[in-house]
């Protein structure tokens, strides 16, 4: 599966590793917002990974070195400007040492970030949905066409170029592509396990009773309404794969009051307070909010608003108690 297109937002590239002082302040604390699970050691493999992490949360200029090294591809790059990456890392808050679930992982864009983050003691596994050739698509956008005289947004979810220019290639593929570049370039970065698995039942059986720390699902939430998936039974088998203290974070496009989940195969949103309930029926508690995606002038009536501008997004951060 596949974000849907989003203009670029107004956010400066990060030239240096030294941030200013106001983003520092703000990007600590986001690392270390409510809910953050208990430090204890993690290793890579799946026997043992009943502990947590030992290490504090991503300061700024950790968070800041990861988004300006020179190796990252330049699709990522330009992903940033509209994904605010240093907000969503330090919201997310990543531990070194942690394992952790990119769930709907897409091209990998988030995948690369946290094993970026978690480094060589940890592991992340990217999830992708088996391909169904029979699953008829999603009806076409209500009013989501782009003006043919705006600037065209940068295509693609997790990490695909401004410009398709060819076929993406599928998920695992992608995600191997990452680690084996990451390996090259001789990154400390944690494992990423390529996962195909049904959304009803994603997390494998050595991992699925209480071995995960974190669990990651952007920007695609929504898209679990028009493809028929039972997310009650998805969010219960997130839930029992996390930790105690383990945090299951979700972004996603905001939709209208009342709408549900009712616009996922037209306008590609969700609404919040319909998605906190779902997610809350399985045994989680809200533990924080990230504002740093939204935007209040977005109608919310079309799938790209028109006039031009970011879709309204929210973050929230639900943790096992």
């Amino acid at each position: 599966m596949q974000a849907r297109p989003r203009p670029a937002r107004a956010m400066t590239p990060m030239k240096s590793l030294a941030l200013p002082c106001g983003l520092a302040a703000l990007l600590a604390a986001c690392a270390q917002g409510p809910g953050a699970p208990a430090g204890h050691g993690a290793a890579p493999g799946p026997a043992a990974a009943a502990a947590t992490a030992p290490d504090a949360p991503l300061s700024a200029e950790r968070i800041a070195a990861i988004l300006s090294t020179p190796d990252r591809s330049a699709a990522d790059r330009s992903n940033d400007l509209r994904r605010k990456p240093a907000e969503m890392l330090a919201f997310i808050g990543p531990r070194p040492g942690m394992v952790a679930l990119d769930l709907s992982a897409a091209g990998g864009y988030t995948t690369e970030l946290l094993a970026r983050a978690i480094g060589p003691t940890g592991r992340v596994y990217g999830h992708s949905a088996p391909r169904n050739p029979s699953r008829q698509p999603p009806p076409a956008s209500e009013g989501g066409t782009v003006p043919a005289t705006a600037p065209a947004p940068a295509l693609g979810g997790e990490g695909t170029p401004p410009a398709m220019t060819a076929p993406r290639p599928p998920s695992p593929a992608a995600l191997a592509e990452r680690a084996r570049r990451l390996q090259e370039a001789g990154v400390p970065s944690a494992p990423i396990v390529p996962l195909v698995r049904n959304f009803e039942d994603p997390v494998p059986a050595e991992l699925a009773e209480g071995r995960l720390d974190l669990v990651t699902l952007m920007f695609n939430y929504h898209d679990l309404g028009f493809l028929g998936v039972d997310r009650a039974r998805m969010n219960s088998a997130i839930y029992r794969a996390l930790k105690p203290g383990g945090m299951y974070v979700i972004a996603d496009h905001a939709g209208r009051p009342g709408t549900g989940i009712s616009e996922s195969g037209t306008l590609h949103r969700v609404e919040e307070a319909f998605l906190r309930s779902e997610v809350e029926a399985a045994g989680f508690r809200l533990a924080a909010t990230g504002d740093f995606l939204r935007n209040p002038n977005d109608p919310r009536d079309r799938n790209t608003p028109i006039p031009l501008q970011p879709k309204d997004e929210f973050v929230l951060k639900f943790i096992k108690p």
